[in-house]
C-alpha cells in the first residue's frame, strides 16, 4: 500500500436549498479498502456520484492518481498569468462525463443492481470492455478488428472463471440467484480494468450467507486484480470486517474518520448511526 489513489477536496452537492454534501474532505489510499458509511440520506451515494461524474459539484475538487480530474469553484480569484491579463472573478470547472472517468481508471456498482435484463452474463461483461477497445465506432460496426474483438472475449472468458460464474455465461443476467447477480455487476465494473472499484451497498437485500461470501470475495479481488476498493455499505460485520479505515458521513457532512475500532468507539457516531438498530 503506498500512495494516495483517490481525494476528494472541500466537495459541496447543493440541489436548490438542500445540502446533500457539504465541505467534503477524504483520502483512499492506494490498496486500501476504504468504507463510507451513515445513515439513509447522508449523502454517501451523491459524493460517489460527483467522484465518478454522474454529479457536477456545487464546488470542490476530485484528485485521482495524482490529477485535479473534477473541479468547480464558481466564486474564486484567479491571478494575472501572463502580462496584460487582469486578475478577477472566474469559474474554474473541470467536468467530465462518467464514461470519461471509467477510463481514467474507475469503476462502480450501484445500490440497486443495473445489468442488461435481456443479455446473458457473458454479453453483460463483454459490454463493458468496450471502454478499452481502441477500434473507432466505423470498424467496431463492421467487426473489422477481429484480433481485438477474440482478445476481449477471451478476457471475459477469464474473468468469469475467476470470480465463479463461468458455468453460468450463457444464462440470462435475471436467472442468477440474486447474490451471484450481486457478483455479475462487480464482474462487469472489473471488465473496465480499474484501479479504483466504487461498491454502492453491495450487500444490500442480501441474507447473512451471500454477505460472508461478498465479504470474502472483495478481498479476494483486492488481492488479485490489485485493486483499491471505495465502498458504501450499512451491513457494519462486513465493514469492520474488512475496511482499513472508515469514513462517517452525517446530513452531508463528515463527523469522524479512523480504524474500524475508532469508529466503534466514537460517540458520535455511535449517538448518529452506530447506536440505532439497522431496522429503524
Amino acid at each position: 500500500m503506498s500512495g494516495n489513489l483517490l481525494k476528494i477536496e472541500n466537495v459541496t452537492m447543493q440541489f436548490g436549498g438542500v445540502v446533500a454534501v457539504d465541505n467534503l474532505n477524504l483520502e483512499v489510499n492506494k490498496g486500501e479498502i476504504v468504507a463510507l458509511i451513515g445513515p439513509n440520506g447522508a449523502g454517501k451515494t451523491t459524493a460517489f456520484n460527483v467522484v465518478t461524474g454522474v454529479y457536477q459539484p456545487t464546488n470542490g475538487a476530485v484528485w485521482f492518481q495524482g490529477e485535479k480530474i473534477i473541479e468547480n469553484h464558481p466564486q474564486g480569484k484567479m491571478k494575472a498569468m501572463y502580462k496584460g491579463q487582469h486578475a478577477g472573478e472566474y469559474s474554474q470547472v473541470l467536468a467530465p462525463t462518467p464514461d470519461k472517468v471509467t477510463r481514467l481508471g474507475m469503476a462502480r456498482t450501484f445500490q440497486n443492481i443495473r445489468l442488461w435484463k435481456s443479455q446473458t452474463v457473458f454479453d453483460n461483461v463483454l459490454i463493458a470492455k468496450h471502454c478499452r477497445t481502441t477500434s473507432n465506432v466505423f470498424s467496431a460496426a463492421f467487426r473489422l478488428n477481429r484480433k481485438e474483438e477474440a482478445e476481449q472475449r477471451a478476457d471475459v472468458e477469464t474473468l468469469l472463471e475467476t470470480v465463479g460464474l463461468a458455468d453460468v455465461k450463457d444464462e440470462p443476467a435475471t436467472s442468477l440467484p440474486y447474490g451471484k447477480q450481486r457478483r455479475l455487476e462487480i464482474a462487469r465494473a472489473l471488465a473496465a480494468e480499474p484501479q479504483l472499484l466504487l461498491l454502492d451497498e453491495p450487500a444490500a437485500g442480501m441474507n447473512p450467507q451471500e454477505t460472508d461470501e461478498l465479504t470474502a470475495f472483495i478481498g479476494e479481488i483486492r488481492d488479485r486484480f490489485q485493486l483499491t476498493i471505495f465502498l458504501i455499505e450499512h451491513h457494519m460485520n462486513l465493514v469492520m470486517d474488512i475496511s482499513e479505515r472508515i469514513y462517517v458521513l452525517d446530513f452531508g457532512e463528515l463527523i469522524a474518520k479512523g480504524t474500524p475500532a475508532e469508529i466503534q468507539n466514537n460517540k458520535r457516531v455511535i449517538d448518529a448511526y452506530l447506536g440505532v438498530s439497522e431496522d429503524a
